[in-house]
């Protein structure tokens, strides 16, 4: 059939236009992205946090910031409905709810961290264009700091909300072991907050922090230096297939197994590592086992995050299996079997995580 013989489709003008404002705020979401980041950093958020209905005058004043930027960043956060403002007073306000999701670094709920990563992620847009075309990747340590940083600042506040409360008891007979004694390794362990979280609240056990990216571990052991638990963890620059040690008690990954170029691979070597009882915890972003079950704002950021940042860091590396960040429990299920294990359960979840417990 030619184009000639296409049947002629009738355009819905109403339908037509209510997408391209859609698109438009699509637009505005995007650029609000850099924005957030933009307040964050430049201390927006939490000068109207402390200080209440503010003024852009006064906003920079207190910022040490130009008075155009102010102006125009509140108008546009108003806008957005990040902040309220008030016509008659000329003046902004950070709803409190809206001040703890961006400005409380300890709240499970903190978004810039997010904002950051996302920010970062943009950043490799053309490269990935690029690598669209060829199938090559984009290494995790080829990314900007704002993804390093950012990702790290996104999921210290769950890992502090739910690690050690939550996660950690959901396993069977993990606590007691760790209570007593136990040898941990973190793999992909990036900048140490879940391994420095764990080492703190168990102070028998010995850990193992171990990530390819070396200025990922350099960042861990300072911060080990500075929570004062370095004594009691190692730190390795290696990938997850070949981390040092045996009989742990303990092995962890947290969001990570999905970036790995070979995923199987590491699964074979976390079997060889860990102890015949011992119990592997991978922690995965939520996701069903079908392409319909992600199809939801959630799944639509781990989509993107995927496109951009994940798929492209598993092609990079050998094997390049390419799980995507919404791989779900069934792909992973395959993944941790052909890897030589045998007991898989869901054994927490959250609205951002499926907390996965895996044993021999």
């Amino acid at each position: 059939m030619t184009t000639l013989d296409q049947p002629v489709v009738e355009i819905d003008h109403d339908k037509l236009m209510a997408f391209v404002f859609r698109a438009i705020e699509e637009v505005g979401a995007s650029l609000n992205c850099a924005l957030v980041v933009m307040g964050d950093r430049l201390g927006y958020y939490r000068s109207l946090a402390e200080h209440g209905p503010t003024t852009a005058a006064e906003l920079a004043e207190r910022t040490g910031t130009d008075e155009h930027y102010t102006r125009e960043w509140l108008n546009g956060q108003a806008a957005g409905a990040f902040v309220g403002y008030d016509p008659a007073t000329g003046r902004y306000t950070l709803p409190p709810e809206h001040a703890v999701a961006l400005t409380d670094e300890t709240s499970p709920a903190f978004l810039p961290g997010l904002f950051q990563t996302a920010h970062g992620t943009i950043q490799s847009t053309g490269t990935i264009i690029e690598a669209a075309r060829t199938g090559d990747g984009l290494g995790w340590h080829e990314h900007t700091a704002d993804v390093h940083v950012g990702c790290e600042r996104f999921f210290r506040p769950g890992y502090i909300a739910n690690l050690v409360s939550a996660w950690l008891p959901s396993l069977d007979g993990v606590v007691a072991k760790l209570e007593a004694g136990a040898r941990v390794a973190d793999i992909g362990c990036g900048h140490g907050a879940s391994t420095i979280l764990m080492a703190a609240a168990f102070p028998k056990s010995r850990f193992l922090a171990a990530d390819y990216h070396r200025s990922s571990i350099e960042v861990a052991r300072a911060r080990a230096e500075e929570a004062g638990v370095a004594d009691r963890i190692d730190f390795e620059v290696v990938p997850a297939d070949a981390f040092s040690g045996k009989d742990f008690d303990l092995v962890t990954m947290f969001d990570c197994l999905h970036d790995m170029g070979d995923p199987v691979g590491a699964a074979r070597h976390v079997r060889e590592a860990i102890a015949d009882d011992g119990t592997w915890m991978v922690v995965e972003p939520v996701a069903g086992d079908r392409i319909e079950d992600n199809l939801n704002p959630v799944g639509r950021v781990y989509y993107g995050f995927s496109t951009l940042l994940c798929t492209p860091s598993s092609l990079a590396q050998d094997v390049g299996t390419a799980l995507g960040t919404q791989a779900g429990p069934a792909r992973i299920k395959d993944v941790v079997v052909t890897g030589g294990f045998t007991g898989f359960r869901i054994a927490a979840q959250t609205p951002l995580n499926n907390v996965l417990e895996i044993r021999p």
